[in-house]
């Protein structure tokens, strides 16, 4: 199967619209409706129901998505695997959004200070979706990765770069929007998008503002940032963000009194002696202990 014609196909199954995955993906709309239509030629099934609006997978191309994720991921880490046998060091980071980036401090970016350090070294960067903390470093499909807690971390030892407060995303026209603070109860009406079942249950429960051996909440079921927007912005449905992120265009994120801080941390596995994952630790988070990632 073309790997490339994959990733055409998660970029378009996750932006919902073939417009606005052609700009992700630095390419004009026509080549990569015809790689879509051709991958659907080769598996012989309909992958995405197309509308003047977008497009949304179907119950195939749903399966799809899924399977392709991982496929990407393994081949990215192979290719790794072969350039270190190479003897060509190599790095693979997972992240979830931009968080590699909002974890640069002092004036320097994370990247950046990694670069002069290690100029030689091929970096990988995978980004998971909002269904794994992780970002693929329990499958084994990175090395390191920069990420959010609470998590189960079995396995698994973090430092905590910064902790960071937590708001509601709300429509900028919501009746909350003006206020300067809000508690968690004065959401208890509202309908609150929520991770699929299976997901870390310690994850879940604290973006939903939930308790791990509650309940979960009532409301769409989300894969990315892209879905969680988008269930704000038609549905009027809420979630949680780190303040100091910038809501998207029609968003506001408004702080929460009694939610507590979210945790931006560097994870790896435990016992990894790897040189190039020692110093990307100290360089994420220089002087900082490690810290459970359990809330």
């Amino acid at each position: 199967m073309d790997l490339r014609l994959l990733r055409y196909f998660v970029a378009v199954a996750e932006e919902r619209h073939f417009g606005r995955a052609a700009a992700r993906l630095h390419m004009t709309q026509p080549p990569l409706s015809r790689a879509v239509q051709r991958l659907e030629a080769d598996l012989g099934v309909t992958l995405l129901h197309r509308s003047a609006t977008g497009a949304t997978p179907t119950a195939a191309g749903a399966a799809l998505y899924e399977e392709a994720r991982g496929l990407l991921a393994r081949a990215e880490l192979a290719r790794a695997r072969v350039r270190a046998a190479a003897g060509a060091g190599s790095l693979t980071i997972g992240t979830l959004g931009d968080s590699v980036e909002h974890a640069g401090g002092a004036g320097s970016s994370l990247a950046a200070a990694f670069r002069r350090r290690h100029p030689e070294v091929d970096v990988q960067v995978l980004e998971a979706d909002l269904t794994d903390p992780t970002t693929g470093l329990r499958a084994g499909l990175v090395d390191v990765a920069v990420t959010r807690a609470p998590f189960d971390d079995t396995g698994i030892s973090t430092r905590v770069i910064r902790a960071e407060p937590v708001g509601v995303v709300l429509r900028a026209d919501d009746p909350l929007a003006g206020r300067d603070l809000l508690r968690l109860a004065d959401l208890d009406d509202r309908t609150w998008f929520r991770f699929p079942d299976g997901t870390d249950r310690r994850w879940r429960a604290y973006w939903a503002g939930a308790r791990p051996d509650g309940p979960p909440r009532e409301g769409p079921v989300v894969r990315t940032v892209h879905e969680c927007v988008r269930a704000v912005l038609w549905k009027g449905t809420v979630g949680l963000a780190p303040v100091g992120h910038r809501p998207a265009e029609g968003l506001t994120v408004v702080p929460l009194a009694d939610m507590p801080p979210s945790h931006l941390v560097v994870a790896w596995r435990t016992g990894d002696a790897d040189p190039l994952i020692r110093s990307f630790v100290a360089l994420a988070a220089p002087g900082a202990g490690r810290r459970p990632a359990a809330g």
